[in-house]
């Protein structure tokens, strides 16, 4: 079986802000949840603090998870209401057949791969420097670091996923627009559109309502890890019921471990669900 859950997260506690402000720590929270499941299965999630008061942590899981460390450490482990919600993600799955629309979110790491990049760090310059002139030299990850950019590397690579995004239909929303609710859950409001040109909305249903740049050391020690994440919002159909099957269990683009991936759905405002 598979399991979406949604968790509540307190955002004055002290632990709270260690994993809202670290990627690798939250991972490390997530995984806490399942027993095994560094070697049993590959867990997706996506933190969502549209509003910085009440974040929230979608988790995909194929067993049943226990949140308890999390509500007890990060959470409001003695108020009132439900602190980590766990759904059966069957009856969604159920729903999925071509044609069908919804509307959704996803937070990914837009990349691209070259061989040759305009400004390389001081690792890639090495190993620009010690290839040899018949070596070919693997392409490095490169971050879009553009809304635009970010936009253009969704949209060419839907088909691929199993869906299309239609052409806009209305106007962008209205600032204060409250998007549907993740199915099984009441979602936080959106963030206001981006005034930048460059992430003007587009002739798709979709438009970026977030984008960060993370860093952080791993170990305390290591090496540090850097990447970019947009979120997209908007409206889909399903071309591929199979394929985009696939690609909900299993995450969308790389960094699924720090957040990146997971690809929610809710019904559409009006439509009856079947």
């Amino acid at each position: 079986m598979t399991y979406l859950s949604r968790i509540r997260i307190n955002p004055l506690r002290a632990e709270s802000r260690r994993l809202l402000s670290n990627p690798r720590a939250l991972h490390g929270a997530v995984m806490g949840g399942v027993p095994g499941a560094a070697d049993a299965e590959r867990l997706l999630w996506r933190l969502d603090a549209d509003d910085p008061h009440r974040p929230y942590l979608f988790v995909l899981t194929r067993s049943k998870p226990d949140w308890t460390h999390i509500v007890e450490q990060a959470g409001w482990p003695d108020a009132d209401g439900e602190h980590a919600a766990v759904r059966d993600y069957a009856p969604l799955l159920d729903q999925i057949a071509t044609g069908r629309e919804f509307a959704f979110r996803l937070t990914a790491n837009p990349v691209q791969n070259s061989a040759a990049p305009v400004k390389p760090t001081a690792t890639q310059r090495s190993r620009l420097d010690a290839a040899t002139e018949d070596q070919r030299v693997r392409g490095f990850r490169l971050a879009h670091r553009t809304a635009a950019a970010q936009l253009d590397w969704f949209l060419k690579r839907t088909e691929r996923w199993g869906f299309t995004v239609p052409e806009a239909r209305t106007d962008p929303p209205a600032a204060g627009f409250l998007p549907p609710p993740v199915v099984g859950f009441l979602a936080p409001p959106a963030a206001e559109p981006d005034p930048r040109p460059e992430a003007s909305p587009t002739a798709r249903e979709v438009r970026i309502t977030d984008r960060n740049r993370h860093s952080f050391v791993k170990n305390g020690r290591g090496p540090r890890v850097t990447f970019h994440t947009a979120t997209f919002e908007g409206r889909l159909r399903v071309a591929d019921p199979d394929v985009f099957t696939t690609r909900l269990l299993g995450g969308i683009g790389p960094s699924k471990a720090y957040g990146c991936g997971l690809l929610t759905l809710a019904p559409l405002p009006g439509s009856l669900r079947s």
